[in-house]
Order: C-alpha cells, then sequence, then structure tokens
C-alpha cells in the first residue's frame, strides 16, 4: 500500500466520538468484514465535528480517516456532490474490485448520514 494509506490506518485522526452527534450512520462491507460507523454534528448546513470508529482492513479505515480530512467544515451540498470518483483520485491507488467495495464504504456511510440528517429536517 502508499505510504499514506498505512498512515492513516496506523494513526487516524478522525478516530473516536463526537459528543451529542445530530447523525450517526453505520454500514459494513460483508465481503470483508469491514465495520464503520460516522458520527456529525452539523452547525448551519455545514459539517461542524465528525468522527468514526470501526474495524477493517487497511483500505477502509484509511479511507474513512482521509475521506473525514477532505470534508471536515463543508457544506452538506459539497458533500453531495462527492462523486466516488473523485474520491477515488484523492485515495491516489489502484484498487482491485473488491477492494473499491473496502474504499467506498465510509463515502456511502457518510452519505447516508448527510440525506437521513437532512431527511430529519
Amino acid at each position: 500500500y502508499k505510504e499514506t494509506i498505512l498512515e492513516h490506518y496506523n494513526h487516524p485522526a478522525n478516530s473516536g466520538v463526537v459528543k451529542s452527534p445530530d447523525v450517526i450512520s453505520k454500514d459494513y462491507n460483508p465481503a470483508c468484514g469491514d465495520v464503520v460507523e460516522i458520527q456529525i454534528k452539523f452547525e448551519k448546513k455545514k459539517i461542524k465535528e465528525i468522527k468514526f470508529q470501526g474495524q477493517g482492513c487497511a483500505i477502509s479505515l484509511s479511507s474513512v480517516d482521509i475521506l473525514i480530512d477532505s470534508v471536515k467544515n463543508k457544506s452538506v451540498d459539497d458533500v453531495k456532490n462527492l462523486s466516488n470518483e473523485n474520491f477515488l483520485k484523492k485515495l491516489g491507488i489502484e484498487l482491485s474490485p473488491l477492494r473499491l467495495k473496502c474504499a467506498l464504504l465510509g463515502l456511502k456511510i457518510l452519505k447516508t448520514a448527510v440525506y437521513s440528517h437532512l431527511g430529519s429536517k
């Protein structure tokens, strides 16, 4: 794996718990066994605080950590418009079809969380 992936896997800056989150979203990848939960606190349609917890392979957990770095203080519209392709470019590594599911798990959970929050308003 690229050095960046291993660094985020071994030292995730965004792992933890958000106190009194507005939304919690959790999902898993049955093919690999990855389980990830994302917690978000919003302020004026922007992500004010975001953390994750999870267990899984280096690709899934480092991808979530990198994803969270890229969406901190972003608007919900920015998250809604973030495509799989653009996110995969940020990772900068070649992935097999099975590993694509690992890499995109966090984005799927993040978008579920944002849409869930918007639906509750």
